[in-house]
């Protein structure tokens, strides 16, 4: 069984998908852990602000089929393959970490993106905050630590996972 860490990010009915995708990604992946809620600008071009969080899942499934599940409840919820890079999403899925594997192809593990950006760093740091990198070998906590903060905006969200949400 691996331990994988998946983020999630919307901003178009967000209210709406990032419930759900929680929801979806609990009832496959029992035994999950859900971080806080957390609400960020959008980054590298100008929309309306974004929900991120992580969701540390145990899996046994590879990471060919796990990345195949993440597409389809993007597509669920109305992304479609051919939408930009930057743009707005009513649901992004991203594979973090899948345990401690290292790889540089597609989909490249670690993410970079978790020493890079704020909304996905501090969730994680949060949710896991002794995990090692798996490249860099420092825990996800004192990478949050030593993180330039005056960087990007982020804050806690109103909207925070609850049971309420599980029915």
């Amino acid at each position: 069984m691996a331990l994988v860490y998946i983020s999630i990010g919307s901003n178009l009915d967000k209210e709406r998908h990032v419930p759900a995708a929680i929801r979806d990604l609990l009832q496959q992946f029992p035994g999950s852990r859900v971080s806080p809620i957390f609400e960020s600008e959008a980054v590298n071009y100008s929309g309306d602000n974004y929900l991120n969080l992580v969701v540390e899942c145990p899996t046994s499934l590879a990471i060919p089929e796990l990345q195949h599940y993440l597409k389809q409840l993007e597509r669920r919820h109305g992304r479609q393959p051919d939408d930009q890079r930057y743009a707005p999403r009513t649901l992004d899925l991203d594979l973090l970490l899948f345990d401690d594997v290292v790889q540089s192809v597609i989909p490249i593990l670690p993410r970079p993106e978790i020493t890079t950006n704020a909304f996905v760093l501090w969730p994680l740091a949060l949710l896991a905050p002794q995990l090692m990198h798996p490249e860099l070998q420092v825990s996800m906590q004192s990478l949050w630590q030593a993180f330039d903060k005056s960087t990007q905006v982020l804050q806690l969200a109103p909207l925070q996972w609850s049971a309420e949400y599980n029915h």
